[in-house]
């Protein structure tokens, strides 16, 4: 399955369906008089929020949404009827942009929350609606008012608890992986991660959902390596969870790396609580860890907490902290399957 997490996507509601002209021709009544009926009115283009969805890619196959129209009245007063709204479902975390991107729609933040996008047309009044007093015999009637249409884009930002933050090869994906079901991959060359991935904690009879991205790296919101597009799925986190090397040659300047572009993309990253890890522990004597622990403390003025995520030492001390962090609350909606089937990313 391919993860992606934007498309751009044209959408029309229904136009409203034409009045009628009409007027009764019954035997034994002496005066006809107009009976045409309204039209019906055109469908709505909803979106609606589904658990169990965490990519856009059925958007790259269809792109054009649009609702039927409503239909034409009839004689004997009958109202034509109406177009069916279209349902359009989409992930819980998506947003919609204006065709510029610079407008946010709408935001879907909640399963089962639905918002009518655009508004299908009403249907044309029918001559009976025209007649008075002294237009007895009308033989107006209205068209039915037109559909509304955009081109809009959709954007995904995953909804988890906490997010993975750090250098390529800090080792997140393997932290990941010695966390939850997800099955991340890992190898010894910078960015394994090409690609969100998502999974569930459960310690303490609670689960959360934890998020890891693409490595980043000095230069990422200019563009360098993939750069800090993935970031948005981030945002809605209530804790990071930042991963520094142990074994890299200068475990500081890469937390001032990761710092300083988080700061630069915005949104807030830079204020939301982080628990800093300091990995790979296992590679090092206990006095180096301990240096460096001292080193990169007095650097962020905050507690580094050493780990393995290969070896599994700190593990859970860290997710305790995790759990401080995010505070009561229940779990967010993933896929039904435990996203145990790999997600491939697909670029637009």
């Amino acid at each position: 399955m391919h993860f992606l997490d934007q498309a751009k996507i044209f959408v029309r509601s229904g136009a409203g369906g034409p009045g009628a002209v009409a007027f009764r021709r019954e035997k034994f009544i002496e005066y006809g008089g107009p009976n045409g009926g309204n039209g019906g009115k055109g469908g709505d283009i909803i979106f609606e929020a589904v658990a169990g969805l965490n990519t856009l890619i059925d958007f790259r196959y269809t792109q054009h949404f649009r609702a039927p129209r409503g239909a034409g009245g009839a004689g004997s007063n009958m109202t034509g009827a109406g177009g069916e709204d279209l349902v359009i479902k989409v992930p819980v975390g998506t947003q919609i942009l204006s065709e510029d991107k610079e407008e946010v729609l709408a935001d879907f933040t909640v399963a089962g929350q639905r918002e009518v996008f655009l508004r299908g047309g009403d249907g044309g009044r029918g001559n009976a609606s025209y007649k008075t007093s002294t237009n007895r015999t009308p033989r107006q009637h209205g068209e039915g008012w037109p559909s509304q249409e955009a081109w809009v884009w959709l954007r995904l930002k995953l909804l988890a608890d906490a997010g993975l933050v750090g250098l390529p090869n800090a080792g997140k994906s393997t932290f990941i992986n010695a966390v939850t079901n997800a099955k991340a991959k890992v190898g010894d060359y910078p960015f394994t991660t090409v690609r969100p991935q998502l999974g569930v904690v459960s310690r303490h009879n609670r689960e959360f959902v934890i998020a890891d991205i693409p490595g980043l790296i000095e230069g990422a919101a200019d563009g360098a390596g993939i750069g800090d597009r993935f970031l948005g799925h981030i945002e809605r986190c209530k804790v990071l969870l930042h991963l520094v090397d142990a074994t890299s040659e200068n475990p500081v300047a890469d937390y001032r790396v990761v710092l300083g572009e988080l700061d630069a993309y915005g949104a807030g990253l830079i204020d939301k609580p982080q628990v800093i890890g300091l990995n790979k522990i296992d590679a090092l004597e206990p006095d180096a860890v301990k240096k460096l622990v001292t080193k990169l403390k007095r650097a962020s003025k905050a507690e580094v907490m050493p780990l393995s995520g290969a070896g599994g030492e700190g593990i859970e001390a860290v997710l305790d902290r995790l759990i401080d962090a995010i505070g009561p609350g229940e779990a967010k909606p993933v896929r039904d399957d435990g996203a145990e089937d790999p997600i491939e990313w697909s670029p637009l």
